[in-house]
């Protein structure tokens, strides 16, 4: 998803502060060196008229004095380097200098996104999706399968505890390494405790690194912004309402928890039903059993649910506590 262009002028307004900073910085540096050495202010003048007088005579045909000026603008230019050399200050010091050198504080060169306006969009891109402060420490690499029990058996599935994790981690891989080549959701659900929050974390983690907007939300945070923006025309409370249905990746967490009535019900088929049409990802994780999801909300969700997401199932002793029993270490 392109950057909304609120999101846009937010970076922007960054570049234009750096050019700024950078030209005061620039103007305290000349203001100090013309203190200790008023000959390089001379040179500056001289430089600057020598240049006006140049442009000038490249306008008329076979003059050639030019050449001349060339030759004094140099020999003023060396002059220069050679006093600042010569009291201590580095032969760029007068020059402006940027952040980024490759754009020069621009954001781009020629007609593409410079490597560091990348870096300001992911950045972006992080502390807009929620969650930035859960991610440096929850990754694939991270995820422990030894934390799940051999010995816990889903009679329903036939596999064990361990067995799902497994599964539960190849399929939220198998989702970001196939995220811009087709259209994927996902539904965790099992019991409280058992990763599914994590391995969420850890999908958004993975395509955000790739500049993939992502927005995290619990489904209380989530009905909440829907009903404001359903009575309110705040632009705000708009753009985050947009953003739920508009960004690359809605993760809805917890979803179960929030009080349920008909203006639930409604924006959640709303916001499901609307992401699907315009083959947007979702991942919801509940802590509700599928007959227990059947029963709270309405069928038409629920249908929509199954035929439109690939169901994970976890379950198994919570996580935190076996952490704590075992000191971290299993």
């Amino acid at each position: 998803m392109p950057l909304t262009n609120a999101q846009y002028d937010t970076i922007m307004r960054k570049y234009t502060q750096k050019q700024f900073r950078n030209r005061r910085l620039q103007e305290e540096r000349k203001a100090e060196v013309y203190r200790h050495i008023p000959r390089l202010q001379e040179i500056a003048s001289e430089i600057a008229a020598l240049s006006v007088e140049r442009v000038r005579l490249l306008l008329t045909p076979e003059d050639l004095s030019g050449k001349d000026l060339r030759s004094r603008i140099r020999d003023l230019s060396e002059e220069r380097q050679v006093l600042l050399s010569s009291h201590g200050y580095p032969q760029d010091y007068l020059e402006l200098h940027y952040d980024c050198p490759i754009c020069k504080d621009t954001g781009f060169v020629e007609d593409r996104k410079c490597s560091c306006f990348r870096k300001e969009e992911i950045a972006l891109l992080y502390r807009n999706s929620n969650i930035d402060s859960h991610l440096s420490e929850e990754s694939f690499d991270l995820f422990n399968i030894n934390y799940y029990n051999n010995d816990i058996i889903s009679e329903s599935m036939g596999i064990t505890s361990r067995q799902a994790a497994q599964i539960a981690l190849d399929a939220s891989k198998e989702f970001v390494n196939n995220f811009y080549n087709s259209f994927e959701n996902i539904c965790f659900y099992g019991d409280t405790g058992v990763g599914k929050s994590f391995l969420s974390h850890c999908i958004a983690r993975e395509l955000l690194q790739q500049g993939s907007s992502v927005l995290y939300l619990t489904a209380f945070d989530l009905f909440h912004i829907l009903e404001e923006n359903s009575f309110s025309r705040e632009d705000d409370i708009s753009e985050n309402a947009d953003y739920i249905f508009d960004c690359d990746l809605l993760i809805i967490d917890d979803l179960g928890t929030e009080l349920t009535n008909a203006f639930v019900s409604s924006q959640l088929f709303l916001c499901v039903n609307e992401r699907i049409l315009n083959k947007k990802s979702t991942i919801i994780s509940t802590n509700l059993s599928l007959e227990k999801f059947a029963e709270i909300y309405s069928e038409r969700i629920f249908s929509r649910i199954l035929s439109s997401y690939k169901l994970i199932h976890l379950f198994g002793q919570d996580i935190r506590i076996v952490k704590q029993l075992t000191g971290g270490q299993k």
